[in-house]
């Protein structure tokens, strides 16, 4: 009885320390589901277009720049829809702040560069799905990069910024939210 109860204890403590140590994406601002804060302002969305607040912890070692992304694979494309390109984020940061994807806010840390989405906008776009298109997922995910800087300028377009990242990904992490106009 003793050592069953001591290999189960051995085996809670394992998964615990296992599962506190995985590469997690956070978010304050965000639940479930996005909200007129997030959506974008334009395209016949009238929203606020706010960045969201993300913090990461437990990036794996090796980690020297980290990328975000976010990506509407619900979009009408036939591709999806990329709605932020981040990357060149410094190894020593672990979180970006409320509105950090307004590049006139100067909040992005030093280094980092945000380049095109498919708005043709550099920054955050936020989610704008056509009305009655129903419920659309949007999937915002960190990357822990092996490179400390992707040799890519503000103005390379979502597609190349994604080869690079797979090129150059450790491992990554997301968080997924939902929207959807009526």
């Amino acid at each position: 009885m003793k050592k069953n109860h001591f290999l189960t204890t051995l085996l809670l403590l394992t998964f615990q320390l296992f599962y506190s140590q995985t590469f997690t994406l956070k978010s304050n601002d965000l639940g479930g589901q996005s909200t007129k804060k997030q959506e974008f302002n334009g395209f016949g969305c009238e929203g606020e277009n706010t960045s969201p607040q993300l913090n990461w912890e437990n990036a794996p070692t090796g980690t020297k720049s980290f990328a975000i992304t976010m990506y509407d694979p619900d979009a009408p494309t036939g591709s999806g829809f990329w709605h932020w390109i981040v990357f060149n984020i410094p190894n020593n940061i672990n979180e970006i702040v409320t509105n950090a994807g307004n590049i006139n806010s100067n909040l992005m840390p030093k280094g980092a560069i945000q380049s095109t989405t498919d708005y043709g906008i550099k920054g955050f776009g936020g989610p704008c799905p056509p009305k009655e298109h129903g419920i659309h997922q949007y999937i915002i995910t960190i990357y822990a990069l092996k490179t400390d800087k992707l040799q890519l300028d503000a103005n390379t377009n979502p597609a190349i910024v994604g080869f690079y990242l797979w090129q150059n990904t450790i491992e990554k992490a997301s968080i997924v939210t939902y929207y959807k106009r009526n």
